[in-house]
């Protein structure tokens, strides 16, 4: 049985993820959706509100499984057991990142192997921050986002208010 790990923060689950973990359940036995709860970067969900929202997203479907994580990516595959680890590449610059990981990754875990996958054309411009940002400005994400997502999303801008911290440094609005 080969397990790979698809990791992310998640925040939120969008369809270009939703398609890259779809197509990797064509292509190994077993796969996790692995939440990351560490990252360098402001988060508009928590790791359980995150980790809610990729469960829904792939329930009812047993080849996934969804956990929640806080170390290097290749010391959660070693927990695990799993073989591959799955990326997605969007754009020319994601692959330059995504090479360097790779070669960091196989430098501290030999054993792990890496599989990025094209996303889908209909997918390239979707990223979890652009995403944010257009809902933090009122704009219409439906069509980027499961509905249980958009939802949790406007409710939570409208929580936030003016109290916004979660947009990037090159924004839509500039």
């Amino acid at each position: 049985m080969v397990r790979a790990v698809f990791p992310g923060t998640f925040d939120p689950i969008h369809y270009g993820h939703i398609d890259i973990a779809r197509r990797a359940s064509l292509l190994f036995d077993e796969i996790i959706v692995a939440v990351y709860d560490r990252p360098l970067k402001n988060l508009l969900f928590t790791p359980e509100e995150r980790i809610a929202f990729v469960e829904k997203s792939f329930e009812n479907d047993p080849k996934f499984k969804v956990m929640g994580y806080g170390s290097l990516t290749v010391e959660f595959c070693k927990q695990v057991n799993a073989q591959v680890v799955v990326r997605g590449l969007r754009v020319f610059s994601d692959f330059e990142h995504e090479f360097r990981m790779a070669l960091a990754n196989k430098r501290l875990y030999p054993e792990i192997e890496m599989c990025a996958l094209i996303t889908s054309e209909s997918h390239t411009f979707l990223s979890s921050s652009t995403v944010r940002e257009i809902a933090s400005l009122g704009g219409d994400v439906s069509s980027m986002v499961p509905p249980y997502v958009h939802e949790a999303l406007k409710k939570r801008f409208l929580e936030l208010g003016d109290k916004q911290n979660i947009i990037p440094s090159i924004a839509l609005r500039d």
